[in-house]
């Protein structure tokens, strides 16, 4: 549905996004996530028509929009702020779009009818924006854009505004209605719970370099980069270096001089590598288990964060590795800090990642 060939947007001599290329499904959920300032609305408007490449082409739905006007391409925009018309009531500001296109009356009052009951707002229409809570605008926002029947919906971080319970439900919300409309979203945000919770795929963007696009599970347990796994979620990030490779695996020797098993993942020019090792992955014990990568360990420090407890771990050499717990309320489960304990790392939960 939406196509980047190499594109590139310079703002003077600061490059905002640089050579993207990749392609978006139809009836796809695509996030796009990174830092403040990374590039990422600047890739949304660059789809949306509001900003032009300064090199590489933008196809949507096979077409080249590269250089046509916002208005001559079939997408449609949800802003932060929403964006609503404050003297209008509601159902004015959703039947805009069609009544700036000349649609039949009788035919905007069946398709506000009917996005006004997918987006619950029945009891609302008569009001003005004033009136209404952020949730309810941000559905508002939502109803207007999606009247027109656009194959594409940008969202650029449309749920910042909102408090955080709301935001919460809010995400269900637009996941459930991206579903039923079968239109293809695309989702700017910096907050990766959100992205991991309504995401087909994700593009992590950084600096204006498209570090990794893949499915919500691909982008938090095989990170390519030492960028998106720091981004994404909590990780320990290791420096090692390998000592023999045999059968599919590799020795590596960590700094501290802890030897674990890694899975290969591919040919390595170098000794070195950076490996990221999300902390749920860490398999704690009272007794040595035995067996491969089990090494004994210190509890640090503990932090009880309700379900479960953040655990960090002194190992040989000095080493710190933090690890999540389960927290089930049984007290031969837990460990405090100063207790001696064993560790085990499966080598395939071990990702080998580029600097």
């Amino acid at each position: 549905m939406v196509e980047l060939r190499q594109v590139t947007k310079r703002f003077g001599i600061h490059e905002a996004l640089k050579d993207a290329s990749f392609a978006i499904k139809a009836g796809e959920f695509m996030t796009f996530l990174g830092p403040s300032g990374c590039g990422k609305t600047t890739c949304l408007r660059l789809i949306s028509g509001f900003e032009t490449p300064t090199s590489g082409r933008i196809l949507i739905d096979g077409k080249d929009v590269t250089f046509d006007p916002p208005y001559r391409r079939n997408v449609n925009q949800v802003f932060q702020n929403y964006a609503l018309f404050p003297h209008l009531t509601i159902y004015e500001n959703i039947a805009f779009g069609l009544r700036m296109k000349r649609i039949a009356s009788a035919d905007i009052t069946r398709r506000v009818e009917r996005v006004v009951q997918m987006t619950a707002l029945g009891d609302f229409v008569g009001r003005k924006p004033a009136q209404l809570s952020g949730g309810q605008r941000q559905r508002v926002a939502l109803a207007r854009a999606i009247i027109c029947e656009p194959k594409v919906l940008l969202l650029d971080e449309p749920l910042s505004a909102l408090d955080a319970k709301l935001r919460t439900q809010m995400r269900l919300e637009l996941k459930q209605l991206q579903k039923k409309l079968g239109i293809t979203f695309i989702y700017v945000t910096h907050d990766q719970e959100e992205a991991l919770t309504m995401s087909d795929r994700v593009a992590v963007i950084n600096a204006g370099r498209v570090e990794q696009i893949g499915t919500v599970d691909e982008i938090y347990y095989k990170p390519a980069t030492r960028f998106v796994a720091s981004f994404i979620g909590d990780t320990n990030i290791i420096e090692a270096e390998i000592l023999h490779s045999d059968s599919g695996m590799l020795r590596c020797r960590l700094q501290g001089g802890l030897e674990l098993l890694v899975r290969q993942q591919e040919s390595h020019s170098t000794s070195k590598l950076l490996l990221s090792l999300r902390p749920e992955k860490i398999r704690l014990h009272r007794i040595d288990p035995g067996g491969m990568n089990s090494f004994p360990c210190q509890v640090a420090m503990e932090i009880f964060k309700g379900a479960m407890n953040e655990i960090t771990l002194t190992i040989q050499g000095n080493l710190q590795l933090g690890a999540i717990l389960a927290n089930d309320g049984n007290a031969g489960t837990s460990f405090h800090q100063g207790n001696q304990i064993f560790a085990t790392i499966q080598p395939e939960d071990i990702q080998i990642v580029a600097e």
